[in-house]
């Protein structure tokens, strides 16, 4: 299947102080505009043309690393600006994903914490994520392009600590970063939809 650049779901301007407009111009029509348009001249002739995205990541990691850098990336995009919402975040979460956050991972406080903290301790770009491995919740951290696809997990949340993501706004403040974006921009209904269809 080819890539396609989707359309944000809010307006340039919708996520505030939290996420400016210019960060999303930038992030959005520049450089998830390059993973699709990269990834489409690399997926020509790949085998993989017929593949679903999910799938093209998990046979491309280790074997075509142009190919799972882009397509991995376009991956994680699609999903970051979905993981976004105006007026998100908090720890007011649906029914399903707050008592498994309570029983996987301790408690909202301790998810938050673990969360922000596997997004801080990622060396370099990379990603923070919460994701259903073997029937339970994990948080993980991954380096560039990479997402829990590649180790037998699904990703039901994601944070891009790439420096396009934050550098506008936050200039090298990655933790400020990491706790507006979960405790004001996080799209739980999305979460919980994502779980849902894990489960």
């Amino acid at each position: 299947m080819a890539f396609e650049l989707p359309a944000l779901p809010y307006a340039y301007d919708a996520l505030g102080e939290f996420m400016s407009a210019e960060t999303l111009e930038f992030h959005h029509d520049k450089h998830h505009q390059a993973y699709v348009t990269n990834g489409n001249k690399l997926l020509d002739g790949s085998g993989l043309e017929g593949k679903s995205l999910e799938d093209i990541v998990r046979e491309s990691h280790g074997k075509n690393a142009g190919l799972f850098n882009n397509a991995g990336q376009h991956y994680n995009h699609v999903h970051f600006w979905n993981w976004m919402k105006p007026n998100g975040g908090g720890d007011k979460l649906p029914g399903d994903l707050a008592s498994r956050i309570d029983s996987d991972l301790g408690g909202f406080a301790k998810f938050r914490a673990d969360f922000i903290n596997a997004g801080m301790t990622q060396f370099g770009s990379g990603w923070c994520w919460l994701a259903v491995k073997n029937g339970k919740l994990e948080v993980m951290k991954t380096a560039n392009g990479e997402n829990p696809l590649v180790s037998g997990a699904t990703p039901i949340l994601g944070c891009d600590v790439w420096e396009h993501s934050y550098y506008i706004d936050y200039r090298n403040a990655r933790p400020k970063y990491l706790e507006a974006w979960v405790d004001n921009l996080v799209n739980w209904d999305y979460v919980a939809e994502l779980l849902e269809a894990a489960s």
